[in-house]
């Protein structure tokens, strides 16, 4: 991440609900995680960062506190909060990545309901607490990120962003022809290629993981791309229980397996966590007939709205195959930056301090990282955040 240094501009005004507008008066109770992984599986807005399983293993040294906000006996929504002590410990911060999330996401009060969901985070951990409190939102498929907007129209102040944080989301309310006269016309050449070579595809069951963790391996080693991905957390999110389980998919050419996807396909959004091909699979095309199948297999099998591919770190081959992908149907959108509040000017300070020697230690061992090994490094310029674009 990189740090933005001051607040230049006011954020562009939209039609988000203000402060304190159409307040709702919501219950705030704190879970296990086990129950809360229960709970969310069927939310609109669940995501993979979102659940304890993943959390506590992608981050063992930070405290989840997760949090259920429900308006009468209905749960709305809720948000796994993880409390992270800060250096010599001076004060602890409240972070919350892509959330709060609504259980139901197309409801006529959806905007009050994340409204008053951020406001109970705000009096709990802000200002009864004294902690800053640190939101990353998802990118938002519409043109305005509305949530991004009602945080900053609220007082969170702009914090860090990613160095490359553009999404790529393929839109799967599609019929066959539709999905296809969508693609770039090189990526539909290249599905057409794929299609006459013979490949088969495969939805596995999760037992198969170890041939998905070899091919993996295999990848990686030969692609020499370093991986800052959360692949550690495989086995944590492969014991889990139906919907939050991702779903394993392979191509296998003349019985040997040439390349292989795990999904997460609980509510509105799909995203692709992880692929793997291996060196038979680039002149097979196997990863265009892969994709191909898993789109058609989220739309037939969930009741996900967007296939989420994720992002590039920055190579800009990656950008040219899921930009080719997402077509002229789905759409490209960044992850907004980190919002924070704090309600004392102490709990601002260190809080953002911490954010920057974060960011300062990433930055510094991605170079070292590049300068000490072959891996491949991006070939991609960094996105500059406009709020008056977004």
């Amino acid at each position: 991440m990189s740090v933005f240094a001051g607040e230049m501009m006011e954020p562009a005004r939209a039609a988000v609900p203000a402060a304190g507008a159409n307040a709702i008066a919501l219950v705030a109770r704190q879970v296990s995680g086990d129950e809360w992984d229960r709970l969310i599986g069927g939310f609109d807005e669940v995501c993979q960062e979102q659940m304890h399983a993943f959390a506590s293993t992608r981050w063992p040294d930070v405290s989840q506190e997760p949090v259920v906000f429900q308006r009468g006996n209905t749960v709305v929504g809720g948000a796994l909060v993880m409390i992270q002590p800060l250096p010599l410990r001076l004060s602890k911060m409240a972070v919350v990545k892509w959330a709060p999330m609504l259980a139901s996401a197309n409801g006529p009060d959806a905007d009050a309901l994340r409204s008053a969901m951020v406001e109970r985070l705000v009096e709990d951990y802000a200002e009864k607490r004294g902690m800053m409190l640190s939101v990353l939102l998802h990118a938002s498929p519409g043109e305005i990120n509305r949530g991004y907007l009602a945080l900053r129209q609220r007082g969170f102040r702009r914090g860090s962003t990613l160095l490359f944080p553009n999404r790529y989301l393929v839109r799967l309310r599609l019929s066959d022809d539709e999905l296809r006269k969508s693609f770039h016309q090189t990526w539909r050449r290249q599905l057409n290629k794929a299609e006459k070579s013979e490949l088969e595809f495969e939805w596995a069951q999760g037992g198969d993981i170890e041939a998905f963790k070899t091919l993996y391996a295999s990848m990686t080693e030969r692609k020499q791309f370093p991986d800052h991905s959360a692949y550690e957390t495989l086995d944590a999110l492969m014991a889990l229980d139906e919907p939050l389980r991702p779903e394993l998919f392979f191509v296998r050419h003349e019985g040997e397996t040439v390349a292989g996807a795990l999904v997460f396909k609980a509510g509105e959004r799909a995203v692709y966590l992880y692929g793997a091909t291996n060196d038979k699979a680039l002149p097979l095309r196997a990863g265009y007939f892969l994709h191909w199948h898993v789109i058609r297999w989220l739309r037939d099998h969930t009741r996900a709205q967007w296939y989420d591919l994720g992002g590039t770190d920055g190579f800009h081959g990656l950008h040219q195959f899921k930009t080719g992908m997402v077509g002229t149907a789905g759409v490209i959108r960044p992850v907004p930056p980190v919002l924070n509040y704090a309600s004392s000017p102490w709990a601002g300070f260190v809080g953002n301090a911490a954010f920057t020697a974060r960011d300062v230690i990433q930055h510094t061992r991605r170079h070292l990282d590049w300068l000490r090994s072959s891996k491949a490094r991006p070939d991609q310029a960094p996105h500059i955040w406009d709020e008056y674009l977004q």
